[in-house]
């Protein structure tokens, strides 16, 4: 048991860490990716490709946190006032991740990729 006490601190803060490495490192990749795809392609794409790259760091970032959140949590003894934080903490990056994940992909989470998307318009729209 004293094992496990000391393991998952240590855990929490290296999933920690790896959320913090993706959130700093993934802007600096897709800014490497949209300025070595730049040329032949229109500004718009470029634009649009290093958005959807910085959105994916950021919401892979959130999960390694809230990831982080939960093994801390279960690792101490649970409190009610810890129980309760760490819900809260993961209904505001949940909320975050959602909100990420239709600003990117322009659908919701549950509409398969094949379903037209919130932002694509329908026929009667582009005929008018």
């Amino acid at each position: 048991m004293d094992f496990l006490a000391s393991v998952v601190p240590l855990a929490a803060r290296l999933m920690e860490g790896a959320g913090v490495a993706v959130m700093a490192l993934g802007p600096l990749f897709a800014l490497v990716r949209m300025l070595s795809t730049a040329r032949g392609t229109r500004s718009g794409d470029n634009y649009r490709r290093f958005r959807l790259d910085l959105g994916r760091a950021i919401l892979l970032g959130l999960e390694f946190l809230v990831a982080a959140d939960i093994i801390r949590t279960v690792g101490d003894a649970p409190t009610m006032q810890g129980v309760l934080v760490l819900g809260l903490i993961v209904i505001i990056r949940t909320f975050l991740s959602f909100t990420l994940t239709v600003e990117l992909e322009g659908r919701w989470p549950w509409q398969s990729s094949r379903e037209p998307s919130i932002h694509a318009r329908s026929d009667d729209e582009r005929s008018a």
